[in-house]
């Protein structure tokens, strides 16, 4: 008796785990201190005012405001340039009596 085995079963391709990345608080809204603004690899989006960048390149706020995106020029090593994103903070006032 001859027995056939069956080929078609395959592993998954992507062992690893979801990273998560991209832009986690859209522009107009309230950071907390220390919450993460943006997850990336490398430097896509570069740190502006009251924004502060981790060790794995993510962006975090350093004091509460509001999120503000916006380009700039930046100037290379060999003096070309570049379009970079940058996310910066505005601070939130202080209510009195609140």
């Amino acid at each position: 008796m001859i027995k056939f085995f069956n080929k078609t079963k395959k592993e998954p391709q992507n062992l690893s785990q979801p990273k998560y990345l991209g832009i986690k608080l859209q522009a107009g809204q309230i950071a907390k201190p220390g919450q993460v603004m943006v997850r990336q690899r490398g430097t896509k989006i570069i740190a502006g005012k009251n924004v502060r960048r981790g060790g794995d390149d993510t962006l975090y706020a350093a004091v509460e405001g509001v999120v503000k995106f916006s380009t700039n020029k930046k100037q290379r090593f060999d003096n070309s340039q570049r379009l970079v994103k940058i996310v910066s903070l505005e601070p939130v006032k202080e209510r009195k009596g609140a």
